[in-house]
């Protein structure tokens, strides 16, 4: 089955991307509803984090910052604001980021999915730790930078269009399809060998357009196994795009694998399950760009 939607909506990665259907990356078919909530941390100076009472763990996706604040909105749509402090811990978990390197606050991207360890303090909430995913880190930032994978061997077409879209970070979804594997499997069928090139199609007819595929699985097995899974997936629909379909790579945002997260459907059902097993492929435009 191929679904395919064609709304012009605010892109918020995913790395969008792990979200439910509220704030996923990924082209869903309803906006997100209205904030059901939201934390405030008012005045300039952040306080010493040692001895505060913890506060709640926030799980969500940076949707703002501004100076020592980030914004961050949870699945639910609950919107929390929260202070960052110079003794606030920033980690990266697995990749080039996971080595032990000292982060910073501009590591915070908008689109980014994190966990945070809140304390509370007289004036709202402060961060004594935040935590992401190497792999969703990258895929915040080549959104940010408006391209997919940095070749050495760009043509100066490709580095006009970098330079159009260096510091642009919201999207317009133009269009979704989705393919689907069999259980534990990462094999094309020929539906969905069909299904990708037509999506391939239909993005080469739109003008400034990128492709951002991500990876899913349903929910049998473990965490670790579903994520390697979910990111084979993703992969096998890169290559076959590029290989078969000549979507050119330096139009294709980084892919990722997003495991059980996300599911379109029940996981106790046979049916739900099948409907989870799947790759996203979403076709992208830059706001800034869409109809130019």
């Amino acid at each position: 089955m191929r679904v395919v939607s064609n709304r012009a909506g605010a892109l918020v990665l995913l790395a969008a991307l792990s979200m439910p259907a509220s704030t996923s990356l990924l082209a869903q078919d309803q906006a997100p509803e209205a904030p059901k909530a939201e934390l405030t941390v008012y005045g300039t100076a952040a306080p010493n984090l040692a001895g505060l009472p913890a506060g709640p763990e926030i799980k969500g996706v940076i949707t703002a910052r501004t100076g020592d604040k980030i914004k961050v909105t949870s699945p639910d749509g609950t919107v929390t604001i929260i202070g960052l402090a110079p003794s606030t811990k920033i980690k990266a978990s697995g990749g080039f980021l996971g080595g032990g390197a000292k982060l910073t606050p501009d590591a915070l991207l908008n689109g980014l999915p994190v966990t945070v360890k809140t304390v509370k303090a007289d004036d709202g909430l402060y961060a004594s730790q935040v935590s992401f995913k190497n792999g969703d880190y990258k895929t915040a930032l080549m959104i940010r930078n408006g391209t997919a994978q940095q070749f050495d061997e760009q043509s100066a077409a490709t580095e006009a269009l970098r330079g159009r879209m260096g510091d642009i970070d919201q999207y317009n979804i133009k269009g979704t399809t989705n393919v689907y594997f069999d259980t534990g499997s990462t094999v094309l069928s020929g539906q969905a060998k069909e299904e990708l090139c037509a999506a391939a199609s239909q993005a080469e007819g739109l003008n400034n357009a990128f492709i951002l595929v991500v990876g899913y699985t349903d929910s049998v097995g473990s965490e670790d196994y579903n994520q390697v899974l979910s990111e084979k997936r993703a992969g096998r629909v890169i290559n076959y795009l590029q290989q078969v379909c000549r979507w050119k790579p330096f139009r294709m945002l980084t892919p990722t694998g997003m495991a059980e997260s996300d599911p379109l459907a029940d996981n106790t059902t046979a049916e739900g399950r099948a409907q989870n097993r799947r790759v996203s492929v979403n076709i992208l435009v830059s706001k800034a760009l869409d109809g130019m």
